[in-house]
């Protein structure tokens, strides 16, 4: 590393040993977070790389760039049975990761200052890494990629992120003023910070950089975090998807899937996605993943990361899509339950809807990969009981279906098994769609 990306790498180390990130209380619990247990879950991204189902057990998994550690403890509530490693550049952060992970009750876990360049000296191979908040800020993110890929298993999976160049452009501006100013010549502290909040509480309202980059709750006491983290934030840069395409190509790293997937689907755009103007209509089904998702950040630059996960090129056997299964694909398929929903709580709920015959809201429980409210027929939703015993083959879900609705209710002539394996056939593939339940051939 020459002298320059050494300095930048040591400022970014001092602003988070002078303020580590995130600041979460060390009781607080993801316990019951579905949404962050399900993302953090290598279950999720696996089945979106392979379309099988893995067991925790037994896998390690890195937080690389841990923080404060409430990260890692998400990890290792979402993975039961795997080893937790975590590495951060402060030393005070991975104190505070430690202690928050013997607070709760974790043991197999470890945690180590350490830069992500210099990850091999670990002497560790993993099947999962997350890299979460931390990619941006490194001066070279190939580099970075590289350094992560050569400790990742050959079906292991990476999930990290890069922050938008479109959705921060504010924020980017006003880190280009303070550093004018002199705000970011050194670790920003009390002093940046109070002049930071004070020019931008003194532009007249109708400023573009204060109503893009603003918002009075800046201006709060407790709003040092969010300020250091944003307009004051060392090492910062933003990209656009063919950027981050490129940074996977130079690292020989192949994209899976963007982390919140169904909230990069360029037709939701539109008005009516099932009739698209004639242009689009033609033009879509012909575009690569990469040009759908700069399409999406062109037209509604809503997120302000491009979080997706990304593995080894070309590992493992290609997979059928669930929508192109043959009958023979079907007759032997198992169904699970996806871990986050398999809780005494949701079912507690399921069968109470049963019971009250009203629907059933899965996305209630997990909502990041629904567009929209997803809700299931109550009578429907009663297949699904036995998958919290354990994985069940379709064939005993169809099986369950003929004795819950025997006859047709417009006819009352007996269901057929026929027309019971085609209705479970497009309620699962529904579910699987965002992951609610998990189909193996």
């Amino acid at each position: 590393m020459d002298n320059q990306v050494s300095e930048l790498i040591e400022k970014i180390r001092q602003q988070f040993e002078n303020s580590p990130y995130p600041r979460i209380p060390l009781e607080k619990s993801p316990k019951d977070d579905f949404n962050a247990l399900y993302i953090h879950n290598l279950i999720t991204s696996y089945y979106l790389r392979y379309q099988k189902v893995a067991d925790t057990a037994g896998k390690v998994i890195l937080d690389a760039g841990c923080g404060s550690g409430y990260k890692s403890l998400v990890l290792a509530e979402a993975n039961p049975g795997a080893r937790i490693v975590g590495i951060d550049l402060s030393e005070e952060s991975v104190k505070l990761a430690r202690q928050r992970l013997q607070h709760h009750k974790f043991e197999n876990v470890e945690f180590h200052a350490l830069s992500i360049y210099d990850l091999p000296e670990l002497g560790l191979e993993f099947d999962y890494i997350n890299n979460d908040e931390v990619l941006y800020l490194l001066p070279d993110v190939v580099a970075g990629l590289q350094a992560m890929k050569s400790v990742l298993k050959p079906q292991g999976i990476i999930r990290t992120n890069l922050h938008s160049a479109i959705q921060r452009s504010g924020y980017f501006r006003a880190q280009e003023l303070f550093k004018m100013m002199g705000l970011m010549e050194s670790n920003p502290e009390e002093m940046e910070i109070g002049v930071a909040i004070e020019t931008m509480k003194s532009l007249k309202d109708g400023v573009e950089l204060k109503a893009r980059a603003w918002n009075v709750s800046y201006e709060a006491p407790d709003a040092k975090e969010t300020l250091l983290s944003n307009h004051l934030l060392v090492g910062d840069r933003g990209y656009t998807i063919p950027e981050m395409f490129a940074a996977l190509q130079a690292a020989d790293l192949e994209f899976v899937s963007m982390v919140y997937w169904r909230h990069w689907d360029v037709t939701d755009l539109f008005q009516d996605p099932d009739n698209l103007p004639a242009f689009w209509a033609m033009s879509l089904p012909e575009v690569s993943v990469e040009e759908r998702l700069h399409l999406y950040e062109l037209l509604h630059p809503v997120h302000r990361l491009l979080d997706f996960w990304c593995a080894h090129p070309s590992q493992g056997d290609s997979f059928v899509a669930v929508d192109q299964w043959e009958r023979s694909d079907w007759e032997g398929a198992k169904v699970h339950l996806h871990p986050q929903l398999k809780s005494p709580k949701v079912r507690e709920d399921l069968i109470e809807c049963i019971t009250k015959q009203k629907p059933f809201g899965s996305s209630s429980y997990v909502t990041i990969p629904a567009m929209a409210p997803v809700e299931i027929d109550s009578t429907l939703a009663a297949c699904l009981l036995p998958l919290w015993e354990g994985a069940q083959p379709f064939r005993s879900i169809v099986e369950r279906w003929l004795k819950i609705r025997p006859l047709d209710l417009v006819s009352l002539e007996p269901v057929s098994e026929e027309t019971a394996f085609e209705e479970m056939k497009k309620f699962l593939t529904k579910l699987q769609v965002f992951l609610y339940v998990l189909l193996e051939r």
